[in-house]
């Protein structure tokens, strides 16, 4: 059996040249981020800018208040990749013992109690301070423009803001007087504003300083300590509608933004087919991705094909493996066995429980000294959730969220960010600021000891994760999806269909691709379908009928649903850089020369 080969028709080109490439989930942040590199700001200065700007033009998907998960390696350093991590932890006063007094039994999807400590925009200024070379005035003149001047509002944000119009009217009414101004949801296309977000990014852009670096550092000042973090305490002690239906008052604090800064730390990698993919670390969802190609590397070619049914079958049942013990182990507890998840012994155990037919049980491996933390499972109906585009309650929780960007310059820079949360359903607006706080702290557990518990200063377990891809020593590409728990899954399919089959790297987004809901979702209400796999229709009723037949509870999603990954890198044998972009949605572009 050979590779299935991929169709001659591409939506669009795979972009190649030898000065610098940007893709985005959105046409107006790449072509931000490619301004700025043709202006002579280097890869790093085109990512801050461009994530600025995904606040303004994607706000249903990410926002200042949310957080971010970024990889890089630079060109000084090719061959190191480095995890950007502005995922904020858990306030000191979001306990257990809180949230039960509450009432409550899972975190609510949205509101304030959802809320972790916004990490994007610190770890945004930690990036261009230490790798950029622009002004934060200059980086955030993009955004502030947009804002203050208008852009056309994308269909998607329209038809999220007409879902969640009742619960703006009648209980979020600083989100109302925000995203429905004149008491009726903004039409698509329509221009829109927001200018109390212009003025905090233009009181953070006067930030005064001796230096380039010291006017960054005193932005995150007025961000950690000054008018953002007291607005933000300011707001959240009045009670407001959360996704339970009950009203309740944050707890998130201004020394809550004080205590914490974004960081740096080590990527976590695996070798796989002559490349080596790097990760953040357990703490995210990323290892699991890792997980699973160890798994699938003990196969042969034709059963990591995702366009034939016994291919799609292995994958998904790699997958189901590999989140198990994302559930089981995974979270910022500082003592994940990722050493033994990761192992060619556990993978090769793993392996071995794939059989011919679809499992509809959730299997964690096995750890040492450990029991697999297995939370209560609670079933969905099969159905396409996550499907490319967040899906949206009328209560605001949502699933399936975030951006992406990546950017690559003609020095060798290279950066994969997965910016989310704090989209305009997640809390209400805050007035002064322009902006809401997240929902990440959703995917912990009201359970005492669970390796993803509510615990004050403790990261939620995050889906946010960016992926580097590096050959003979060298970083060569950056990756990533929006999509929740499917991220790391749309990704999968990419890397197999251009390390294994060859593809050119728009071939394989381009490609029909699938993923499984058989675990328990991070996003509230936590449920799982036993058996699930969602697929585009194009994969074809052979394929499709092969799963069924195997025992897969199959949903079709539609032809081209699943998936927004995008990508930049390099050619290691051409020297020629390279860029290309999801056309799912009409909405992400890539652009370079």
């Amino acid at each position: 059996m050979t590779y299935t080969p991929p169709r001659a028709f591409t939506t669009r080109p795979t972009l190649t040249g030898s000065f610098g490439m940007a893709a985005s989930t959105h046409w107006i942040a790449t072509a931000s981020a490619q301004a700025v590199l043709e202006r002579g700001g280097n890869a790093f200065d085109a990512a801050v800018a461009c994530g600025f700007v995904l606040h303004v033009v994607e706000p249903h998907l990410n926002g200042p208040g949310g957080d971010l998960v970024g990889i890089f390696a630079t060109a000084e350093q090719p061959g190191i990749p480095v995890v950007l991590m502005g995922q904020g932890p858990a306030p000191a006063g979001a306990t257990i013992e809180h949230y039960r007094a509450e009432g409550l039994q899972l975190v609510p999807g949205s509101g304030a109690l959802a809320a972790a400590i916004p990490g994007a925009v610190d770890a945004w200024l930690l990036l261009l301070r230490d790798h950029g070379t622009w002004e934060l005035a200059d980086v955030l003149a993009f955004a502030i423009g947009y804002a203050r001047d208008g852009h056309p509002l994308l269909e998607r944000v329209s038809a999220t803001i007409g879902r969640v119009a009742e619960l703006f009217t009648e209980h979020w009414p600083s989100s109302a007087e925000q995203w429905m101004p004149d008491g009726a949801v903004p039409a698509p296309g329509a221009l829109v504003r927001n200018e109390a977000l212009a003025r905090t990014y233009e009181r953070l852009a006067s930030s005064a300083g001796d230096t380039r670096e010291a006017r960054i550092d005193a932005a995150r000042a007025q961000w950690r300590e000054g008018f953002v973090a007291d607005a933000i305490d300011a707001f959240v002690r009045t009670p407001h509608r959360h996704s339970t239906g009950a009203d309740h008052a944050g707890v998130i604090r201004a020394s809550d933004l004080a205590g914490w800064q974004a960081s740096y730390e080590p990527a976590v990698t695996l070798d796989f087919r002559g490349h080596t993919i790097a990760k953040a670390g357990p703490w995210s969802q990323g290892p699991a991705l890792l997980q699973s190609l160890a798994i699938l590397d003990g196969f042969g070619d034709e059963r990591l094909d995702p366009s034939t049914g016994l291919g799609a079958h292995t994958i998904l049942e790699a997958q189901k493996l590999a989140l198990a013990d994302r559930e089981a182990y995974y979270g910022d507890t500082g003592d994940v066995a990722l050493e033994r998840l990761l192992s060619p012994e556990n993978a090769a155990e793993r392996r071995a429980l794939i059989t011919d037919a679809a499992s509809h049980e959730l299997r964690p491996g096995r750890v040492a000294g450990r029991s697999p933390f297995v939370p209560e499972l609670r079933t969905a109906g099969a159905s396409a959730a996550g499907a490319g585009e967040p899906t949206v309650s009328r209560t605001g929780e949502t699933k399936g969220d975030t951006c992406h960007i990546d950017v690559i310059d003609r020095w060798g820079n290279i950066v994969a960010v997965t910016p989310s949360g704090g989209w305009l359903q997640s809390n209400p607006t805050i007035p002064e600021l322009g902006f809401c706080l997240g929902s990440r702290l959703q995917m912990t557990w009201l359970i005492p000891d669970a390796p993803s518990s509510l615990v004050p200063g403790r990261r939620p377990r995050t889906t946010l994760t960016p992926t580097l891809i590096l050959r003979d020593g060298r970083a060569v590409g950056a990756l990533g999806s929006p999509g929740g728990d499917q991220q790391d899954q749309w990704q999968l399919p990419y890397l197999l269909r251009t390390i294994v089959g060859g593809y050119e790297p728009q071939q394989a987004i381009d490609a029909a691709t699938l993923h499984t809901t058989s675990f328990p979702d991070s996003f509230w209400p936590r449920t799982w379908v036993p058996g699930g796999a969602v697929v585009e229709d194009r994969l074809g009723d052979e394929v499709i009928g092969e799963l069924e037949a195997r025992g897969h509870v199959v949903t079709r999603a539609g032809d081209w649903t699943l998936g927004r990954l995008s990508t930049a890198g390099l050619d290691p044998e051409t020297g020629l850089l390279y860029a290309a972009a999801n056309p799912r949605g009409n909405q992400g572009y890539a652009a370079g020369r």
